[in-house]
Order: structure tokens, then C-alpha cells, then sequence
């Protein structure tokens, strides 16, 4: 550090750290979990003491900033929403939903969406905005709460993956016409099976892969390439950093959704610090439903 910096304390105390799959990817626990904090003492007017803003400072309580890469959380946030919901449905995960599906999936009234891992903190979301979109919507997730979960929110069809004897045979009562769009949080051998059920023309956004990264070694295929050429599908992964310029309007439309009623936000709360590893690893494992979030 030098003498020109200007830093700023800030303390986790009593709010929240998120837990994402991605950090299994990062391997570096210092900077990869975001996490809501409280500003205790500042040097910058921007981050005024009292203020709450989301930083990456990771598996820590305390953290000691020089202000950049700080995103400061708005002082109108509503009264009657938790503020934990800025690290869900009104967060990343919510922006990871909002913009994969309108911008790669682009599903019209009328169509077929599939959504896996759909009881997590961006399928969950994902799904309730394509039926606000007038879609039909089929989930699949891992356990029969989750199920039961996802019907609440209004999926019109939903299964669980785990118990099914065979998920092409799951795949087409759900929606026997096939699907239009396929948003994929699983990636694998699942994947594969969806591909071969997708309409003409379908969209897929390639949104995570939880399926493959606790592998050891690389798997091999499956390949996807005939069902691609054949049914002219449009394949595309993307991160939600890629609309960072658009970020107010994607949490702009969140707010308004949540706070209408429109989109319902659950979130899978560990208490206590010392917790966090057994959080993270009870994420990947699909032991949440909705944001797996973890408060003192």
C-alpha cells in the first residue's frame, strides 16, 4: 500500500456472505465470496460510516478497503425487503436470470422453456420471470421439496431429476412437443439428453456446469454436434458481467417484480460464520433451496 490511498474499514458483523459455485472454480477464498457489508470507518465520502455496500473482500469479517470494486447499496432500499435479497433474486443471481434469458434465450409468449438446478437462487428466478414473459415453464430439481417448491412459484411442470426412471422419458411428458429454449445451470450428461429434445431453431444459454466441478478429470463429451446441426439450435454461454452497462435496468425491473409480488425469493439461511465452509459445501452437494446465504 502507499500513503496516497484512501481506505476504508468495513465490518460483515450481523449481515451476510453468499455462497456461489463459482468460488469451487476460483480457488482463491481471500476474493471470491461476495458478501453485504457495513461501513465502520471511512476516509472516503462516497462510502459514508453506516452505509452498506456489497464487496468482494471475501471469507473474512473484517476487511480494510481502498474503495475500488465496492459497489455501494442504495440508502431507499425498501424497509420491508431483507437486505440479504442484494446478494439474491435482486442481485447477481437475479441479473444472471434477467439477462440470460431475455437476451440469449429471447423466449416468446407461448414457447417451451426447460430450466435445471431450477430450485436455485438463478433458476428459481429464471423460471418466474418466463412466465411473466407468458412461457411454459418445466423444471427439474433434486429432491421432492424442491418439486413441490418450484410448483409454488408456478413452474406448470416440474420433477425430480434423482428419482425419475429415465429422464428422456421425464423430459417429454413434461413437455411432449419438445423445447423451445433450455436454460442450463447443470451442463454433463444432462445436457445431452436435453439436445436431443429441443424444437427447431431452440436457444440455449449455457449458464453453469455444477455437475462437473467437483471432477477430477476432464470428462469427455458428450457430443453435441448432430442434434446442433440438425435442429439449427443456437448454443451460447455467457457471464452476467457481459451487461454490466445495463446493470440499474436489470435491478430496476427485479425490485419492481419483487416488490409487486411477481417474483417470490427464498433463501437457504446457515447462521454463524465458523459455518461458512459447510454452507458452501452443503451448496454444492443441492441441500438449498433458493440463495444459499450464511449471517452471523
Amino acid at each position: 500500500m502507499t500513503t496516497r490511498c484512501t481506505f476504508i474499514a468495513l465490518v460483515v458483523g450481523r449481515f451476510s456472505w453468499s455462497a456461489w459455485p463459482w468460488m469451487w472454480t476460483n480457488r482463491c477464498w481471500s476474493r471470491g465470496s461476495p458478501q453485504q457489508v457495513l461501513v465502520l470507518e471511512s476516509k472516503e465520502p462516497k462510502y459514508p460510516v453506516g452505509s452498506f455496500v456489497l464487496s468482494n473482500s471475501g471469507w473474512t469479517t473484517h476487511a480494510i478497503s481502498d474503495g475500488k470494486n465496492l459497489s455501494l447499496m442504495s440508502p431507499d432500499w425498501p424497509g420491508n425487503l431483507s437486505r440479504s435479497l442484494a446478494l439474491g433474486a435482486i442481485g447477481m443471481p437475479g441479473l444472471t436470470a434477467y439477462f440470460g434469458l431475455s437476451e440469449i434465450c429471447r423466449p416468446k409468449p407461448g414457447e417451451t422453456i426447460l430450466i435445471n438446478a431450477a430450485a436455485g437462487a438463478v433458476g428459481s428466478v429464471a423460471g418466474q420471470i418466463a412466465k411473466l414473459l407468458g412461457c411454459k415453464v418445466v423444471g427439474c430439481a433434486g429432491s421432492n421439496e424442491k418439486v413441490a417448491y418450484l410448483k409454488a412459484l408456478g413452474f406448470d411442470e416440474a420433477f425430480n431429476y434423482k428419482t425419475v426412471e429415465s429422464l428422456e422419458e421425464a423430459l417429454k411428458k413434461a413437455s411432449p412437443d419438445g423445447y423451445d429454449c433450455y436454460f442450463d445451470n447443470v451442463g454433463g450428461e444432462f445436457s445431452s439428453v436435453v439436445l436431443e429434445q429441443m424444437k427447431k431453431y431452440g436457444r440455449i444459454a449455457v449458464c453453469g456446469a455444477i455437475s462437473l466441478y467437483n471432477d477430477t478429470v476432464t470428462q469427455k463429451g458428450p457430443y453435441s454436434q448432430v442434434p446442433m446441426i440438425l435442429k439449427e439450435l443456437c448454443m451460447e454461454g455467457f457471464t452476467v458481467t457481459r451487461w454490466e452497462n445495463r446493470k440499474e435496468e436489470g435491478l430496476g425491473a427485479l425490485l419492481k417484480w419483487v416488490q409487486e409480488g411477481k417474483i417470490k425469493c427464498h433463501e437457504h439461511v446457515t447462521k454463524g460464520f465458523e459455518n461458512m465452509p459447510a454452507a458452501f459445501m452443503g451448496m454444492l452437494k443441492g441441500e438449498n433451496t433458493g440463495k444459499a446465504i450464511v449471517q452471523m
